[in-house]
This record gives C-alpha cells, structure tokens and sequence, in this order.
C-alpha cells in the first residue's frame, strides 16, 4: 500500500473512531428531561434517544466493538503509512537496524497520538458540551449500525447481561429525579450564577414540607388568643385591641373544647358599622379544620386545599388542643423571611458570631441558621428549646447552657418553665466534642 492510500486510510479509521466516540458520550450524556422537552417539540430523533438510553446495551456493543476494531486496524496501517518514510529520514544519522526500530517507534508514536487527540479526547469533549444535539444527529446511523452488526451484538450483549447478573449489578440505569438531584442541580445552577442564593434556599424549603411536622411552625397554645361562646361584647372588644390576629378560635369553657373560628374581618365589620358583637350567632364563628400534630407541612397544605380552609386548630393524640397553624406560617417556611414580619423573627443574629433565638425556633431553622448539619438525638425534639432539654435531662434554667459544634448555646430567659430566648455563640477555638456531644449544666 501506498503512503498516500496509507494516510488516507489512517484518516477514514480517525473519522470512524471519532463518530463512535461521539455516539457514545453523547448517549451516556445526554439529559433525559431536554430530550423530553425536544420530543414535546416535535423531534422524533429525541424520541429514539429516549428509547435508546432505556436499553443501551446494544449502542455500547456497537461503540465498543467499532472503537476496537479501527484501534487495531489502526495500529496496522500506521506501520505502513508513517514506518518507511521515518526509518529513510533517520537512516543518514543511525545504523540501519537502529533506524528501523526508531522509525517503527515515531510511527506507533504519532498514529497513537493522532487517535487519542483526534479521535477520542476532542470528540468527547464536543459530545460532553453538547450532547442531546449530537444523540439526535447520531442516533439513526447507530441502529443502523447495530442492525449490521446483530450478530456480534447478540454475542457481546448477552454475555455482558450474565456477567452483570452473576455481579448482582444493574442493566439498566436508574433515571429516577430524587429530591437530592433536584436540590444538587439547584445548588449548581446558584454557583454558576442562574439561579439567585435566595431562590436556591425557597427550592430547599419547599422540599422540607415533606419532612418538618406541623408543630414546628404552629403557634404554640400558650400564645393563642382564643374567645369564650359567651364572652360579653366588651370581653371581645379589649381582646381584639390587645391581640390583634387575623383569626380568633371559639370554645366552649375552655381551649381543649374548640367549636368554631372568628374571622378577624367579620368582627372589624361589626365593629364599624357599630353592632354588637356577640359570639352565639351562628353566622359569625364558622367551622374549625381540625389536624393531628404529627402531620407533615405537606399533609397540612393538602388538608388546606380540600377543606378550602387557611386555618387549623392543631390537636395530640389525647385531643388536647396545643396550637394553631395558618397557611401563612406553612408559606413562611418555604419563603423564609420574604413573608416574616422582621419583629417576629425567630432567630436574630447579632453579629458574626452570635444570635438571639427564641426557644420555639424550629430546629431545621437553627440548623440552617449556624451551618450545622445536624445535632444529636434530632428525632427526640423538634424546637431549639428540645434540643435543651435533651441535653440537659432536664428542664432548663436561667444561664444554663450546652456547648455542641462549636457552639455554645446559653439560656437567656424561661417563662413558667417555657425557654423564651437562647444565646448561641460561636467558641474561638472550640472544635466538637469526639462523642458528638457535651451539656453543661450551669446555676445548678
């Protein structure tokens, strides 16, 4: 063979490699989500891709089995096409035998390095940045392909699917979205500067709906503000201007036994047109959604939507009334402080190491709030004013305090053993503790 039939011939096996590895990192990197979105568009080569990456066994055979025949072919023709040329170019400055051995080493050299530039690591490198483009070119010429070469396909394929089996591994590759690639790709998308930090953090919030109960973000039953059925007109008057809420619940003797709720409106509207306001007008208190403590933010949204309610009265397994709970306060987890009044936030922080937070801060907030990634024993509490108790044994006192990740976390004020205010802040020097925890029990 010619030199020049040799180089053309190089030259077609650099193509052919070339094509293969296209195809191949074009499948494996294509996003299942695009090529939907180009088949909804009305690319049916999308829909082959899709199709294709469901069962690509035989795509891969194909690849490899075209890859590693041009690679030998390769290796036979670059002998042919570079070796005579070299040895006669190095034969005036060496022994003929020396010659013939450098001459066959440059060779091997250069064929060698024109397939991994040309042939495997600039095609992967286009097929990575663009690769549903390239699967939709490629995907029909590759059935073709493996349609000639069914044969060896069933062979290889075959085999591989036993030696799979007999390694207990998958065939198939789980194309499955979990929350965790939705909140990966979210994160990506904040780094590369498409998506705002702020965004990222409401796509994170919404996520946690499914996880954080109800009683993480409820108005604990200490801090309702609630009507008797036969509180006098002027009772309901000062109450109104004392605490003024958007909804009131009605009991009957006390707040264990809700009958109803008060629209703040219904009242304001008495109240200007100057009518009495009494509480046994059945107009007036309209029927109380009623959900478990033990629901999910999730589970409480969707009881929202089917009642077409705003507002719960929470309740324990022994029906005992412990909070009340809006669609505002379930929103206000997912948007953060984009719906919190500033004068009711529940972390405040002071400066660069140190906050002021209130002991029925959820614990998912703290957590977020000090960059922690979890505390001990989280399945036992579920406020900050819980992990105290936890780690103490007890219930908690003035300047009483627990040091945990580098924090130390002191207790500021207690109101009728409830914590109202938690100082953390963080230790210079402090790492840990190696068992994961350490509680100081100070004004003992």
């Amino acid at each position: 063979m010619t030199p020049s039939a040799s180089l053309l011939l190089i030259a077609i096996l650099i193509a052919l490699s070339a094509f293969f590895s296209l195809a191949e990192i074009s499948l494996a990197a294509s996003r299942r989500l695009r090529l939907r979105q180009m088949a909804d568009e009305g690319d049916t080569r999308a829909m082959l891709v899709l199709q294709t990456q469901e069962q690509p066994g035989d795509w891969f055979t194909v690849v490899q089995v075209g890859i590693n025949a041009v690679a030998i072919l390769g290796g036979i023709v670059g002998e042919d096409a570079f070796g005579a040329g070299l040895t006669g170019l190095l034969s005036p400055w060496f022994e003929p035998e020396l010659a013939r051995t450098l001459g066959f080493v440059l060779s091997f050299v250069l064929v060698t390095s024109f397939f991994i530039l040309f042939a495997d690591l600039l095609p992967r490198r286009i097929g990575m940045a663009q690769p549903e483009r390239l699967a939709v070119r490629l995907v029909r010429p590759m059935r073709v392909c493996v349609v000639l070469f069914k044969p060896l396909v069933w062979f290889y394929s075959r085999t591989a699917d036993i030696l799979l089996r007999m390694l207990g591994l998958p065939s198939q590759r789980d194309d499955r979205v979990t929350t965790a690639d939705i909140l990966a790709l979210a994160e990506a998308g904040t780094q590369a500067g498409a998506i705002a930090e702020r965004e990222q953090q409401v796509i994170a919030n919404l996520f946690e709906l499914d996880i954080r109960a109800v009683a993480s973000v409820m108005t604990l039953r200490e801090r309702v503000a609630y009507f008797l059925r036969d509180d006098p007109d002027e009772v309901i008057r000062a109450r109104i201007a004392a605490e003024p809420f958007s909804t009131y619940p009605v009991c009957e003797r006390d707040i264990d036994h809700v009958v109803g709720y008060v629209d703040a409106k219904d009242l304001f509207q008495r109240l200007l047109n100057a009518q009495s306001i009494t509480l046994a007008d059945e107009r007036l208190v309209r029927k109380v959604l009623i959900v478990p403590d033990r629901l999910t933010l999730a589970e409480v949204l969707e009881q929202f939507r089917q009642a077409h309610e705003d507002f719960a009265v929470v309740v324990n397994e022994y029906s005992r009334v412990v909070g009340v709970v809006t669609l505002n306060d379930v929103m206000s987890t997912v948007m953060g402080d984009l719906l919190s009044p500033a004068d009711e936030e529940q972390i405040v922080r002071r400066d660069e190491n140190s906050w002021l937070i209130d002991g029925v801060a959820p614990i998912e907030d703290v957590l977020h709030a000090l960059q922690l990634d979890e505390l001990p024993c989280a399945d036992e509490y579920e406020t900050l004013a819980g992990f105290l108790m936890v780690m103490l044994r007890r219930v908690p006192r003035r300047t009483d305090s627990v040091k945990f990740g580098g924090y130390l976390f002191e207790v500021l004020d207690v109101d009728s053993y409830r914590i109202d205010q938690v100082m953390v802040t963080r230790l210079p020097t402090a790492q840990p503790p190696a068992d994961g925890s350490q509680a100081l029990r100070a004004g003992s």
